[in-house]
C-alpha cells in the first residue's frame, strides 16, 4: 500500500480548520473527498499540524495511503481537479516509506504572522492579515521576542483547551521585522502548543503599542499563567509556512 506525502497550500478563511468538524468544511474533509473521487475509495488523510479555523497554509504537509501506486503528477492534477471550488491546492506529491508520518516524523515547523500596521483598513489583504491601526514599534517587539527563545514552560501562551501533555517547548526562532506597512513575525520550533503563536503575537503587540514593557512581558511569561498573558491574535494573519523533516 503506497504512502504519499502531499504538500498543500490553502486559504483558511472559509474553512473550519484542518481537522474534520461537524459544524463546517475542513481541509481534511475536502482532501479526503477529493481522494475518494479520484481513486474510487475512501482514504484517511493525516496532517502535520492542525491549523485552526481561519488560519492559512503555504506549506502544510499531509500523508495518504492508496491501495495502488499512481503517477505523482496524476495524483496532484486529479486531486486539484476534485478539490474545486475549495480554496485548497496540492503543490507537490512524493512517495515516502511506509513508516514515514506527516506529524510524527516532522523535526520542525515554521509559522508566519502578518500584521498590517496602518490606519486604512485592508481590502486586497482582507482576511489575510491582522489590521492594527495604531502605530507599533517593531524594534521593541523584536527585542522582547528574544526573551522567549529556548526551552521553557509556555503556559502563559497556551490555550486553556490545549491537549498537549506538557507545556514545555523549545522555541528556536521568533523574529519580528517591518516591511513598509507590514510587520512580520516568524516563529520556528519542533512543535507548538495550541494558539501559542497567536498568543505570543497578541502579547508582543502590547509591547509594540507601548502598553507593556519588556519587563512586564518577562513577568507574565515567568508567571506560567494564561490569564497573565496578552490577548489571542486573530487567525487571519497566521500562516503555516513549512514543515521540516
Amino acid at each position: 500500500m503506497p504512502r504519499y506525502k502531499l504538500t498543500i497550500e490553502y486559504d483558511g478563511t472559509s474553512l473550519v480548520g484542518w481537522q474534520r468538524q461537524p459544524n463546517g468544511l475542513s481541509v481534511q474533509e475536502v482532501l479526503e473527498t477529493a481522494v475518494e473521487r479520484l481513486c474510487g475509495e475512501a482514504a484517511r488523510v493525516y496532517g502535520a499540524g492542525r491549523t485552526d479555523s481561519g488560519v492559512h497554509a503555504m506549506g502544510q504537509v499531509a500523508q495518504v495511503d492508496l491501495t495502488k501506486a499512481m503517477d505523482h503528477e496524476i495524483i496532484r492534477s486529479g486531486l486539484n481537479f476534485h478539490l474545486r471550488p475549495a480554496a485548497v491546492s496540492v503543490l507537490m506529491v512524493e512517495e515516502v516509506p511506509d513508516d514515514w508520518e506527516a506529524r510524527f516524523s516532522a523535526k520542525g515547523r515554521a509559522y508566519l504572522y502578518r500584521i498590517l500596521n496602518r490606519r486604512a483598513p485592508p481590502m486586497l489583504l482582507a482576511n489575510r492579515v491582522w489590521h492594527v491601526g495604531t502605530p507599533l514599534d517593531a524594534d521593541a517587539m523584536q527585542e522582547a521576542a528574544q526573551m522567549l527563545l529556548g526551552k521553557h514552560d509556555f503556559t502563559t501562551f497556551r490555550d486553556s483547551l490545549c491537549q498537549a501533555k506538557s507545556p514545555i517547548r523549545t522555541l528556536d526562532r521568533l523574529d519580528v521585522t517591518r516591511e513598509g506597512e507590514e510587520i512580520r513575525i516568524v516563529a520556528e520550533a519542533r512543535s507548538f502548543l495550541h494558539h501559542q503563536v497567536r498568543n505570543m503575537t497578541g502579547t508582543l503587540k502590547l509591547v509594540g503599542s507601548g502598553k507593556w514593557t519588556k519587563a512586564q512581558l518577562q513577568e507574565a511569561f515567568e508567571a506560567r499563567d494564561r490569564t497573565r498573558g496578552g490577548p489571542t491574535a486573530p487567525p487571519d494573519g497566521l500562516y503555516l509556512t513549512s514543515v521540516r523533516y
